[in-house]
């Protein structure tokens, strides 16, 4: 069988280093350079992959597109991509609810045909190996399986359902983010009575615990502008499965205070704790 031809539909971080394990499996990997920033160029150059003009060039040379994008952009993407007729395979790959996903999808077809996914872990270099679950027919699940065979990504299919990857992202994005949120809100009140300390030190005598692992407050701060709306998307599933959600809308709007933060590496725990303490 010929290699694909793959098309990402962003390279973001997490995009552009799957859309580089893609490349071994692939013909050719390209990602549309119109109004993207030069940070963005210069990072899909660094993964190898191929630019072209236009969105409607990918879509015409693209066997298999993958949607990886901030999760409010999701649904505006897939309408751009409908607009060109595009009749090839499109994984719908960003932490959206599962509802969205099948709205999605149902734009889409019948001209191209949807495959769910869900990427759980963290971009696959440095030796990390994200698993990104399928859920979708059983013929195009196993093409994005051949597509990532022997590569940083793992790939894992949950059933024939269009929603059921979305639901297993949001489901453990909504425990392992909103557990990091707690941990800031801990360590800020403890700071504010001068015994922060002393709750690291108490919780260190627990090795599962996230309390043990402050400096990745920091990094929760970094990320906030992409993890709050991941929330968003699992209240919103929670609401639609009769649950309570108000949890996690709390834990997006702590999460608002640090998105003038987004992407700072040098950021520390206490810068990141000084910000959350302003409204």
């Amino acid at each position: 069988m010929a290699k694909p031809t793959v098309g990402i539909l962003h390279p973001g971080s997490m995009g552009a280093a799957v859309a580089a394990c893609a490349t071994i499996n692939a013909a050719a990997v390209l990602w549309c350079d119109a109004g993207r920033s030069t940070a963005s160029a210069a990072r899909a150059a660094r993964f190898g992959l191929t630019p072209v003009a236009e969105l409607a060039e990918l879509l015409d040379r693209s066997d298999i597109v993958i949607s990886l994008c901030p999760p409010a952009a999701a649904e505006d993407l897939a309408r751009d991509v409908v607009t060109h007729r595009f009749a090839g395979m499109y994984v719908e790959a960003n932490a959206i609810n599962p509802e969205r996903a099948q709205r999605i999808a149902a734009l889409l077809e019948p001209d191209a045909t949807v495959v769910d996914g869900g990427v759980v872990g963290s971009p696959p270099v440095g030796g990390k190996t994200p698993t990104l679950y399928l859920s979708g027919p059983i013929g195009e699940t196993e093409r994005i399986e051949a597509l990532f065979g022997g590569t940083a990504v793992r790939t894992a299919v949950l059933g024939t359902k269009v929603g059921q990857a979305s639901a297993l992202k949001l489901s453990y994005a909504a425990f392992q983010k909103t557990s990091r949120v707690l941990v800031a809100l801990a360590l800020g009140m403890a700071r504010e009575h001068g015994v922060d300390q002393e709750l690291i030190e108490v919780a260190s005598r627990r090795t599962d615990s996230y309390l043990a692992e402050p400096e990745y407050v920091a990094k929760t701060a970094a990320r906030a502008w992409r993890w709050g709306p991941e929330l968003e998307e699992a209240a919103d599933a929670l609401a639609a499965a009769g649950l309570p959600p108000e949890m996690l809308r709390a834990a997006a709007v702590t999460l608002a205070r640090w998105n003038d933060a987004k992407d700072d590496g040098e950021l520390t725990l206490t810068d990141a704790l000084n910000r959350l303490a302003q409204p």
